[in-house]
């Protein structure tokens, strides 16, 4: 089984270790489409207005909301970048246009991993030597600083965005979810049953104390790994029928789970 985690996960990383770009083909509003051979609902990028041979300026998040295979054409859902905040300086009045560049993955040459134990951490990240690994340790000592022993989607965003990582893994009961960091799309879901005889929550890491803010989300401790995840899983992805599955063939505690989901008459 080693061997073929090895081989699968080498495998779909080539697909994605590059980033893509393209020219805006339309614009309205939030929105705008480019035309590509293919791409997968979520990958998220940014927009790049040039304005000039030497000068270049990004305008916009954008995230993959719609791909059709017949056309070529991939919808984008546009919102304000925030990678790079500097209120000392003047945002300009640039509005996407026609032409200008979309980039999509970028940073998918890095990743976090949240995992439950160090032996399934170390696995994992050895079957894909190639990705630059953020190590959990930043990821649990950001948390300590917000005051959050359990981490809140806006907690792996600004994680995502301080160490420039482009995909998110989640170890989850002998399935590897990898996911765009930004969007927390699910990409891909991996079997991978790896023998777990440990536990560390919320996730494997050497960090021993992660500090709590007194009252709020996130504030309390983890008290249960796998249903927990899960949850952030759904409420990001809530259209996915694989993850449905996957969790409607699951224990009887995580059926609560299931209407949660998006899925009107696939179900």
């Amino acid at each position: 089984m080693g061997r073929y985690l090895i081989l699968f996960l080498s495998l779909f990383f080539v697909g994605f270790a590059n980033s893509m770009s393209q020219p805006i083909i339309s614009v309205d509003g939030d929105k705008a489409t480019i035309k590509i051979d293919n791409i997968d609902v979520g990958m998220s990028g940014f927009v790049v207005k040039h304005l000039n041979k030497e000068h270049s300026i990004i305008l916009k998040n954008a995230v993959v909301s719609g791909f059709d295979k017949k056309t070529k054409i991939a919808t984008l859902k546009l919102s304000d970048y925030d990678a790079l905040k500097q209120n000392s300086l003047p945002s300009g009045k640039w509005k996407v246009s026609v032409g200008d560049e979309v980039v999509l993955a970028f940073g998918y040459s890095r990743a976090l991993l949240i995992a439950p134990n160090e032996e399934i951490y170390h696995r994992i990240t050895k079957a894909l030597p190639t990705l630059e690994w953020v190590h959990p340790d930043l990821f649990a000592t950001v948390l300590s600083f917000n005051g959050h022993p359990t981490p809140l989607k806006e907690d792996f965003n600004n994680m995502c965005s301080i160490s420039s990582a482009g995909l998110l893994y989640f170890y989850i009961h002998e399935n590897l979810f990898t996911l765009d960091c930004k969007s927390m799309t699910i990409l891909q879901i991996t079997k991978a049953p790896l023998k777990q005889e440990s536990l560390q929550l919320p996730f494997y890491s050497r960090v021993e104390q992660i500090n709590a803010n007194w009252f709020g989300s996130g504030s309390s401790k983890l008290k249960a790994y796998d249903p927990y995840y899960y949850e952030l899983l759904v409420k990001n992805n809530p259209k996915n029928k694989e993850l449905y599955d996957l969790i409607k063939n699951k224990e009887q505690k995580l059926s609560s789970l299931l209407d949660d989901f998006d899925m009107k008459d696939e179900k």
